[in-house]
């Protein structure tokens, strides 16, 4: 799948609240995303693994960044519910 911006790339720390999850950016930073995916997602959480996250460029969002897909056992998985609609 193509992507509008260029990724930005992390370690997932945690995901809470159903639509938050606070992430390690290669640069050191810590940021919260967004998490457009409402479920438990049991089986792909898994702290300190590969994201990638989208940039989001709204001054009126309180997140800047989207959260795209998670790197669970070698594969990367999409987070992002809004992606296969796309595809």
């Amino acid at each position: 799948m193509r992507f509008a911006q260029t990724l930005i790339h992390g370690r997932l720390i945690k995901r809470y609240k159903r639509f938050l999850a606070d992430v390690k950016l290669d640069n050191g930073e810590v940021i919260t995303a967004h998490c457009t995916n409402s479920g438990s997602m049991k089986s792909c959480l898994e702290n300190g693994a590969e994201v990638y996250l989208s940039p989001v460029d709204d001054p009126n969002r309180k997140t800047k960044f989207t959260w795209e897909m998670i790197k669970i056992n070698g594969d990367w998985v999409g987070i992002n519910t809004g992606n296969p609609n796309k595809l």
